[in-house]
């Protein structure tokens, strides 16, 4: 029975409030599973993975709070699976961005969710819903250890390239489907390990859901697909219906594609029609010969991004936030690229500036609602060792844009990325490297009435020969203040002190320093009236402590 095709009442607001927590906790209890379970640093301490539950018909039923680029891209997994005719038992793997991934290192793995019925008597049409999880892998092979390459020019340097492949056929492991994986990937160990941390998270999900229907009723808890999906269009169409009507339009900018230095240029026309939204890229530039280019899916889930943010964040995040956006991007540009074209920057970074480009012209129609630009970049800093004995991958926060009533935070990750850093102890635990800073960035915050938030330096001693990747922004262009406001300071990459190119990789000796200094953010309205404040907030103060004393 599909999701379009069940009969029953109703169901009831109360039922409807516990249904829909119990099923954000399945995808929740899904990503500390795998968090709990994986073996590398990048997932079990970064959190660089997403969870998330979908209904029969590929519709997104609840999520996890983990990465913002991941889980707006996730539709397009789970439809690329469901093309492929799956049947209970089954679980697929894929990374390919051209077939509903998003660039190679973040692998996808989509169970079919059948619960309480055996593989051997479910037929194709009792699939109920379906468990994703998605985690970014240290290494998926390519031309550089940890697969971020700046200089690729086509996808097959950037890695291994999986379109939907079952792993698990009819409940039955395929050994043959691992080991090619396995056999194209540095350090297979640690690979293996991250892949069973994700199938046992999709198992997580069968089990916990298999448990609401125990308690629920199967219908109640279809019921409830449904029901949480329409609750939360519902409060995003009257969220959109209250921003004035218009056309708003934005360009901005990036800093080459690891090619070439020239800028690239991204367009949006943002077009509020009642209780719609319409986001059209024509005007973008044409796809890239460099890695910065970024499948439609991931330029979409930054689309979405945005228009929670300008909304109400606190709406459930599923399918029926969804519904009231449109996203255009014209084919063979940089954000609808055609293959072969290189991906793996664009998940990280065109992703930030479609954040930034979209924001600014929402902002025309909300601007109490936008805050001023952040970093606007992810900074990715990869060192590996080609013999696949260590592969280190991290992304760098900086600083968060002032908002219209308060300062920016410091030292974040900003934008479509939602990870926490490594902490030193655990880096100089599991990797052949040194910290030897880790710091904020001292005035690196835009000044303003409030002040953009600050960015970060990091210094790593690598202590064996190794290849360093570096994949950044905003080193030439600073993130901008709104309002009056100061820009932040821009980033700066060095290699024992000499600074190099914003997206570059080069073979390092032992004993190389490698430095990441990191955007700030801008700042928002007149700095003078910050003066203003402060002084008013001195003469309040004052007279209270008069009033006291009296």
């Amino acid at each position: 029975m599909s999701g379009t095709e069940r009969d029953g009442t109703d169901i009831d607001p109360v039922t409807l409030e516990v249904v829909r927590n119990q099923l954000e906790s399945v995808a929740e209890e899904m990503g500390q599973t795998l968090i709990r379970g994986a073996y590398s640093p990048n997932i079990k301490e970064r959190r660089d993975c997403s969870t998330a539950l979908f209904d029969a018909d590929g519709r997104m039923v609840a999520q996890a709070e983990h990465i913002p680029v991941h889980l707006g891209a996730m539709p397009a997994a789970v439809e690329a699976v469901r093309e492929r005719d799956p049947e209970p038992g089954d679980v697929f793997v894929l990374n390919d961005p051209f077939t509903g991934g998003t660039h190679l290192p973040d692998v996808t793995m989509v169970s079919t969710l059948a619960p309480n019925r055996s593989a051997a008597d479910a037929k194709g049409d009792d699939i109920v819903g379906y468990a994703v999880s998605r985690a970014h892998h240290a290494d998926v092979g390519g031309m550089t250890p940890g697969s971020m390459p700046a200089g690729a020019a086509e996808i097959y340097q950037e890695g291994l390239r999986l379109p939907p492949t079952r792993l698990v056929e009819g409940g039955e492991p395929r050994e043959d489907v691992r080991s090619l994986v396995l056999a194209n990937v540095r350090n297979p160990r640690e690979r293996r390990a991250d892949l069973r941390a994700q199938l046992a998270a999709n198992e997580r999900a069968a089990e916990r859901l298999g448990a609401l229907f125990a308690e629920h009723g199967r219908e109640t808890v279809l019921e409830g697909f449904d029901a949480v999906i329409d609750y939360s269009r519902e409060r995003l169409v009257d969220e959109i219906a209250e921003l004035p009507d218009g056309t708003y339009e934005a360009t901005d900018r990036l800093e080459g594609d690891g090619l070439t230095a020239d800028d690239v240029r991204i367009a949006a026309t943002v077009t509020i029609d009642g209780a719609e939204i319409a986001v059209d890229f024509t005007g973008t530039d044409d796809q890239l010969a460099g890695n910065l280019n970024a499948p439609l899916a991931v330029a979409t889930s930054a689309v979405y991004f945005v228009v929670r943010c300008v909304t109400d964040p606190d709406i459930p995040p599923n399918h029926g936030c969804y519904e009231p956006v449109s996203v255009h991007a014209p084919e063979g540009t940089l954000l609808n690229p055609d293959p072969p074209a290189a991906v793996v920057g664009g998940n990280v970074e065109t992703s930030q500036r479609v954040t930034d480009v979209v924001f600014t012209a929402l902002a025309q129609a909300a601007p109490d609602r936008v805050p001023a630009q952040g970093q606007g970049t992810m900074n990715n800093l990869t060192i590996g060792a080609r013999d696949g004995s260590f592969t280190y991958y991290e992304t760098i926060g900086g600083g968060f844009g002032a908002r219209p009533d308060r300062d920016g935070m410091d030292g974040v990750q900003v934008g479509m990325t939602n990870t926490l850093n490594t902490p030193v102890e655990s880096i100089e635990t599991e990797y052949p490297l040194r910290i030897d800073r880790y710091a904020l960035r001292p005035d690196s915050g835009g000044e303003g009435r409030y002040r953009g938030g600050l960015g970060l330096e990091r210094t790593v001693t690598v202590e064996q020969d190794a290849t360093v990747s570096l994949l950044t922004e905003r080193r030439r262009h600073a993130p901008a203040g709104v309002a009056g406001g100061e820009d932040g300071a821009t980033g700066e990459n060095l290699l024992d002190g000499e600074s190099v190119p914003a997206k570059t990789t080069v073979d390092v000796e032992a004993g190389t320093t490698v430095t990441v200094r990191t955007p700030g953010g801008g700042g928002h309205g007149d700095p003078e009236k910050r003066d203003e404040d402060a002084l008013e907030a001195d003469r309040r103060a004052g007279k209270m402590a008069d009033d006291e004393q009296q």
